[in-house]
């Protein structure tokens, strides 16, 4: 990640329609392995940093008195708030705020979740500032996952064509990626650990409108990047994918890392 680059509020804009239909959920085994490895019970709460449309926050909410959503997207947040009511989840809060912001008179929390978002906050800031929002004995948990895998080289090759070569982020790009080094960051902040547990991975199958919704799902390819030319790339990313009707693809396992306010 190059250090010219600055979050801006478009870097998921358009996306929020797409994100739970184009992206795989996250396999059930995951809230599972979270209440055996933390001894859940459905007390405490539980903030997910980055929440996106709720893609963590619902499978975990069951485990805790109250799930806290913090996203800075508010489309994101909507769209997280109807999918609860979809599903009958009544246990959750959806607060529009940019993690730099926390604590935020949010209170305590038993556990803090980070699922595929770190990357994109003031880390040391934002680190700092969760493990003093958690409980004694709090837990802060930073999920590796892929929800998203190309399924076709075409898509890539396409993005490219449209785009460029660099990769876009909001009004900006990254052209060395997001960064990673997330340990060091935790370690500066007074976290101990990680205890890792791992989910194994999966086959899915996608269909063509799944594929494109994930395309449409990345920061890279927001929908917003595009402009007018939205709908060619569309229609020419169903014309590459052709004649397929459907596409499988293995997904990694979902592995936690466990960071500790305590040694442990």
């Amino acid at each position: 990640m190059t250090d010219a680059w600055e979050w801006d509020p478009s870097l998921y804009s358009g996306s929020a329609p797409y994100y739970a239909r184009g992206r795989a959920a996250y396999p059930a085994e995951l809230a599972t392995a979270f209440a055996t490895e933390l001894g859940l019970d459905g007390s405490g709460r539980l903030l997910d940093v980055g929440c996106g449309p709720g893609s963590l926050t619902l499978p975990l909410a069951g485990a805790f008195e109250e799930a806290v959503g913090l996203d800075a997207d508010g489309d994101m947040l909507a769209e997280a708030a109807r999918l609860a009511a979809a599903a009958g989840i009544g246990n959750c809060r959806w607060v529009h705020r940019r993690a730099e912001e926390l604590p935020a008179g949010l209170g305590s929390f038993r556990v803090v979740t980070f699922a595929q978002s770190f990357h994109w906050f003031d880390r040391p800031r934002v680190a700092a500032a969760v493990r003093g929002m958690l409980v004694p004995d709090g837990v802060c948990a930073h999920v590796h996952a892929s929800t998203h895998e190309s399924v076709h080289p075409a898509i890539a090759e396409l993005v490219r064509e449209y785009l460029g070569p660099v990769r876009r982020a909001g009004r900006g790009s990254l052209p060395d990626g997001t960064p990673g080094g997330e340990a060091a960051v935790y370690r500066a902040a007074g976290f101990h650990g990680p205890r890792r547990f791992e989910v194994p991975g999966r086959v899915v199958t996608r269909t063509v409108d799944e594929v494109v919704a994930g395309v449409f799902s990345l920061s890279s390819s927001a929908p917003h990047l595009f402009g007018e030319r939205r709908a060619g790339f569309e229609a020419d990313l169903r014309r590459r994918l052709a004649p397929a009707e459907t596409f499988t693809v293995r997904l990694r396992e979902v592995a936690v890392d466990l960071w500790f306010t305590r040694g442990c």
